[in-house]
């Protein structure tokens, strides 16, 4: 390890909250918070930038960091956006049990000096976009559901408060469907992966833009890197002569559950996915862990696809 080298690195720590960000400089010792607005992140990034960061490191919360880390990628700052499930770890790994904000930033930071975790990229603005709007249609398809089961329990004299409600929550399934639409006929390149997807039988056009928008590293990596990414590759947990059961963990979840439910679909219209899951069945498999292993066979196949810029041929599963 080059002693000087890291003494030389600055990280930075950001624990985000709703109101405010909580800011530590390491190994400076320095720390100031600033409301999580964009005139307390623009005063943030002046001031970080001053000390010439190695890199800014930032749990990933699903929105609140959002604002920073376009802030960053504006100012041209290197940034992380971390797995706060791989922070924790480390926290309990150097013994870190208090939590204040204050605490919780300079964690973050000695998280980056230590463990230097990959720099990321601001994914363009379209697919961005996509993202947002199919996280959207889960809420949307989540209340629909909602209303629905409401309709089946309610009194009679009550589901003309719950009609109109549906009625709403399916114009705008139909508005945010359209402008997913939109998003892909604008881009040849996105019009291209959108066509190979959606030619395997069973991948519809929700599966086929989850993957476009949040898995954009499809076709560039080893199956195993696929298969980890998504969270359906099995861990190993063994230990001398104790051998666990495989279980998968981690990866991206919102995909994970696109990709089961798609399954659903692909083993009633798809032979190939048909067979496997009945082949594990038979072997004595659980049928959850027959569909997680189908799922990881599509996962492979549709990596390949992409790689090759090949359409399905019912071949890739033999």
């Amino acid at each position: 390890m080059n002693t000087a080298k890291n003494q030389n690195e600055i990280t930075v720590g950001v624990d985000t909250g709703k109101q405010q960000l909580d800011i530590y400089i390491h190994p400076l010792e320095l720390y100031f918070t600033t409301s999580n607005d964009e005139k307390g992140i623009a005063d943030a990034v002046n001031e970080i930038r001053k000390h010439q960061p190695t890199r800014i490191v930032i749990e990933a919360t699903g929105r609140l960091e959002h604002v920073f880390i376009m802030a960053c990628a504006k100012a041209q700052l290197p940034f992380v956006v971390a797995n706060p499930a791989q922070v924790k770890k480390f926290a309990g790994a150097v013994g870190q049990v208090a939590k204040t904000d204050k605490l919780d930033a300079r964690l973050i930071a000695h998280y980056g000096a230590v463990i230097k975790p990959e720099l990321s990229t601001l994914r363009p603005d379209e697919l961005r976009r996509m993202s947002d709007l199919l996280s959207r249609r889960q809420q949307l398809l989540v209340m629909q559901t909602m209303e629905k089961n409401r309709l089946q329990i309610m009194p009679k004299e009550l589901l003309s408060s719950i009609k109109p409600i549906l009625t709403a929550l399916k114009n705008q399934l139909a508005k945010i469907d359209h402008q997913l639409l939109k998003l892909i006929e604008n881009s040849p390149q996105y019009q291209h992966k959108n066509a190979l997807l959606q030619s395997v039988p069973g991948v519809g056009p929700v599966v086929a833009l989850s993957l476009i928008s949040n898995m954009p590293e499809l076709g560039c990596l080893t199956n195993k890197q696929a298969a980890a990414l998504v969270g359906v590759a099995p861990i190993n947990r063994d230990s001398g002569s104790y051998q666990g059961q495989r279980r998968i963990r981690g990866g991206r979840a919102q995909i994970r559950t696109v990709m089961y439910m798609a399954m659903m679909s692909a083993m009633q219209c798809n032979p190939v996915f048909k067979a496997t899951y009945q082949r594990l069945l038979a072997a004595g498999k659980a049928k959850k862990t027959a569909i997680i292993a189908c799922v990881r066979k599509m996962v492979v196949i549709l990596n390949a696809m992409l790689r090759d810029g090949v359409p399905w041929n019912p071949a890739m599963g033999q």
